[in-house]
């Protein structure tokens, strides 16, 4: 083998599974068409849990600039409409507001930190695939040529050309209706009070959050370091022309109503001007060919309303890695590589659902008008909040079910002595966290689990997984719990001789 994993795409996800691998002790190679780098503004920053599981690997400090663990959000949007967070006792919602220019630098610096390989300027061309690996064909600067692989991952956009090659269904739909038009643009200083744009005639504009007219789609984000940029949403006939200024001029105006200077921006970044016509809700009618596998926009692709997109790639990532790890590495017990598709495609039909819902709040139209006033009634209630800030932020997420009300859901962030939790988890290992009065659980630990131990006012015992997910949780010691707790570590990590490490 020349690797034992080739990943197809070197963007935030590709990068993210690589360094998952090289954690659990797996070489992986990236492979990525691009000769460097892309400098083109995608995605303006991190929405939901992926936040938080960023920080349990070390990088939410690195690419917030911030010490300290996140914090959540005070306030966010739902289909252009306010989403009252400061209603929740339990708010999920995490923002990095970062652009993925920088995150996809990030974690490059980490992947090649860890010691992965990763090929620019080499594509994927083709692959064939047996019993005992894949051998996949790649054209490179000085030609094609081959590597043999154990597994091939494809993360190469929604376009991906791993999946076609796969011969993986992409089923969806397609809607040509919506115009997006993107500029780098600034607006008049003397509009700008408190940090809020106030446009004569139209009211007040807050920062990063969309704004719904009858007539369109409306957003002003004044980034920091970074040049400001206007977007807008339009349900019209674009012109068959390159996009200019004076497009996104024309259209802002009309969306608005009134007229907004807007002018170009100076200083230093790169320039956005683009238009979109339309989008895609798509998902692969399978993450999994054999020994090829799919994760972020290769397997799911929806519309950007609301910024799930890398929530839902990178915790693919996260969810695949320690779990095609245990493959390669012989520990997996059976099935486990099977619980990536079945545990991350439900997740990502929930994405496309609640996009999609959002795109219909946001239609131009007195019967949409109707509906927003009606959900904006609903949004007055606490319990009708959480259930969206949960739905948007990945925090509903329940992978399985069991004699305890943690089994299967996010990991709460504990402390043990005088460690966080997230502390605990940058090795990407699966950890036993037993906050017992005499430790009862921690010499059931079995490799690869690592046990450590502490003192709560609670008794609390939890198994948890390298992705941040419990897989067996106990308040008390019995030879149930016990016996639970065996079950779990055989289910999800194959026992080995013993060793524990207690901190």
């Amino acid at each position: 083998m020349d690797a034992e994993v080739v990943i197809a795409g070197a963007g935030p996800n590709g990068l993210m599974l690589a360094s998952e691998l090289r954690l659990a002790g797996v070489r992986p190679i990236v492979l990525e068409k691009l000769p460097e780098r892309s400098t083109v503004p995608r995605a303006n920053g991190l929405v939901g849990q992926v936040v938080r599981m960023l920080d349990r690997r070390g990088l939410y400090e690195r690419l917030s600039g911030t010490p300290g663990p996140p914090r959540p959000a005070p306030g966010f949007v739902f289909g252009a409409m306010p989403l009252p967070l400061d209603l929740l006792e339990e708010n999920p919602v995490y923002l990095l507001q970062v652009p993925q220019v920088r995150i996809e630098e990030v974690l490059q610096e980490r992947a090649l930190e860890l010691g992965v390989e990763i090929r620019r300027g080499h594509e994927l061309a083709g692959f064939t695939q047996d019993e005992d690996g894949v051998t996949v064909t790649l054209s490179g600067p000085d030609g094609e040529y081959q590597l043999r692989a154990g597994y091939l991952v494809g993360a190469d956009g929604g376009h991906s050309r791993t999946r076609k090659l796969a011969g993986i269904d992409f089923p969806g739909v397609t809607n040509d209706s919506m115009v997006s038009r993107t500029g780098s643009a600034a607006v008049p200083p003397e509009y700008v009070e408190d940090g809020v744009l106030k446009i004569p005639g139209y009211g007040v504009v807050p920062p990063f959050m969309h704004q719904r007219t009858e007539r369109g789609l409306f957003v002003w984000a004044p980034f920091p370091n970074r040049l400001p940029a206007i977007s807008t949403g339009e349900w019209d006939a674009p012109p068959d022309r390159e996009m200019t200024f004076e497009e996104l001029q024309e259209s802002a105006d009309r969306v608005l109503g009134v007229h907004l200077p807007l002018a170009e921006p100076t200083g230093e970044g790169v320039r956005q001007l683009r238009r979109v016509v339309g989008g895609n809700s798509r998902l692969a009618s399978s993450f999994r060919s054999g020994r090829v596998l799919l994760v972020g926009d290769a397997a799911h692709v929806h519309s950007a309303i609301g910024g799930p997109g890398l929530n839902l790639g990178l915790q693919d990532a996260v969810n695949l890695g320690w779990k095609l790890a245990a493959e390669v590495r012989g520990w997996a017990p059976p099935g486990l590589l099977d619980t990536y598709e079945s545990e991350r495609r439900p997740v990502g039909e929930r994405v496309v659902m609640q996009t999609q819902a959002q795109s219909a709040l946001i239609a131009p139209g007195a019967d949409v008008t109707a509906l927003r006033k009606l959900f904006g009634e609903f949004l007055t209630d606490p319990r009708n909040v959480q259930r969206v800030a949960d739905l948007i932020s990945g925090a509903d997420i329940t992978y399985s079910e069991g004699s305890h009300p943690l089994v299967g859901r996010w990991a709460p962030d504990l402390t043990v002595g005088s460690v966080r939790l997230a502390e605990l988890m940058r090795s990407a290992r699966p950890l036993l966290v037993d906050l017992t009065p005499d430790g009862a659980f921690a010499g059931l630990a079995a490799d690869p689990v690592e046990a450590v131990t502490g003192r709560s006012e609670t008794p609390l015992a939890l198994l948890i997984r390298p992705d941040g997910y419990v897989a067996w949780a106990a308040d008390q010691d019995g030879t149930a719990e016990r016996d639970g707790l065996r079950d779990a570590i055989a289910q999800w990590f194959q026992p080995r001789p013993l060793t524990s490490a207690t901190r």
